[in-house]
């Protein structure tokens, strides 16, 4: 494992990353903190940026000018590339192992992580027994429908900072116990990144890098197995979404490969078999990376599927959003996103209104409720210049019975 130790003299801190998702967010936080003359960044690739099957996507940080510091693999050296919840918790302990000798090196003054993916708690972990304080982004946040879930709010209570991306999510950190001085409405990352896309790409290189016609009628999908449902296996509920789009010929589908959840397999073992049985029409690809990803919401007429980014990030581009299933349920959502179940029929429908005026038009004019101006610039700053001795003991914070 290559590593690259702080600078002395200035606050060290650690940011880590395992996939295409989060680097996406991440990094524009990176870039603000290597502006400044008070921080030195240390980033911590893992996980499925160094898996070849989701497209080896640590080289994406490198094509960002940005040095890797650390490299901690989780996958399976036998060969095994199942995703269940065995080969999964193993992958968990590689990653526990890794990040201690990490932090053993880099020694950073602070970590900052994102989300609710289950590598990130032995990121939290880790960090906590090394007595290293946790800032957190994306806090507060509600997906009933998978383990995220939980490990999101496991690791804001292993966090001393926190920076949310509403007011509504602020307000459950706090309600979680958590010093209220030290949790901040910052907004979505990803919403900053849609709005101030400095390269977009245009739609010749989109179409040459998919192998498709990228059209208004195009619909990019991506679906993650739904880790908390009992109703159906992944694989089932991928055929009914494949299934439904069986109901939509004109309209060319771009399929991208989901996480390595349990599960996840069986979904792409499903979306490389059906774009293979409908080449001109269907792709698939593992990653798309930021840029294109941005660029090609400018493009289609809505994205489908379960991911995070549609409730997020997509209502600001003013194209639809069909949620799927109970994977994102509980998550604020602008009124261009439209929540249906599990079935072909159910998804065919919210599918159909999307591509229609009526749904195009009300995406176009909708509010996106985690928009705040410099998001970035203003999470640095605080990671930059908070007391760290503020964030050596927490402390919980009991609300008053006004409060409740």
């Amino acid at each position: 494992m290559p590593l690259k130790k702080s600078n002395a003299g200035k606050r060290n801190i650690a940011v880590v990353t395992s996939c295409r998702a989060d680097w996406g967010l991440l990094h524009g936080v990176v870039k603000e903190l290597q502006k400044r003359s008070d921080t030195d960044v240390a980033v911590i690739a893992t996980n499925m940026h160094l898996d070849p099957r989701f497209g080896n996507t640590a080289g994406e940080i490198e094509a960002d000018g940005i040095e890797i510091a650390a490299r901690v693999p989780m996958s399976d050296t036998s060969g095994n590339n199942d995703t269940t919840p065995e080969t999964t918790a193993r992958a968990s302990a590689r990653c526990l192992e890794g990040m201690s000798e990490a932090f053993s090196i880099i020694s950073p003054d602070i970590v900052l992580l994102l989300g609710d993916r289950f590598e990130m708690l032995p990121v939290a972990t880790a960090a906590t027994i090394f007595r290293i304080p946790i800032a957190h982004i994306a806090g507060g946040e509600i997906s009933e429908g998978a383990f995220d879930d939980n490990i999101r709010h496991a690791i804001t209570k292993l966090s001393a900072l926190h920076f949310t991306a509403t007011d509504d999510y602020r307000r459950r950190v706090i309600q979680m116990g958590e010093m209220p001085g030290h949790v901040f409405n910052c907004g979505a990352l990803g919403v900053e990144n849609l709005m101030h896309l400095p390269d977009e790409a245009p739609i010749t290189e989109l179409e040459e890098f998919t192998g498709i016609a990228i059209t208004p009628s195009t619909l990019l999908v991506t679906y993650h197995p739904a880790t908390l449902d009992t109703g159906a296996t992944p694989a089932q509920r991928c055929t009914a979404l494949i299934q439904a789009l069986d109901r939509f010929p004109d309209s060319t589908i771009l399929f991208t490969y989901p996480n390595n959840d349990p599960g996840g397999t069986e979904i792409i073992d499903l979306i490389e078999r059906y774009a293979a049985a409908h080449t001109g029409r269907c792709a698939v690809v593992p990653s798309l990376g930021r840029r294109r990803y941005l660029s090609i919401l400018k493009h289609i007429g809505a994205v489908v599927g379960n991911s995070s980014s549609g409730i997020v990030e997509v209502p600001s581009a003013g194209i639809p959003t069909v949620d799927i299933g109970i994977r994102q349920r509980g998550r604020t959502a602008a009124t261009s996103v439209i929540h249906c179940g599990d079935t072909a029929n159910e998804i065919a429908h919210a599918i159909a209104f999307a591509l229609s005026e009526e749904g195009r038009r009300k995406a176009a004019e909708t509010e996106n409720p985690y928009f705040k101006r410099d998001t970035a610039s203003r999470i640095a700053e605080i990671l930059a210049t908070t007391p760290l001795s503020s964030l050596s003991v927490k402390r919980f914070y009991d609300m008053s019975r006004s409060e409740l």
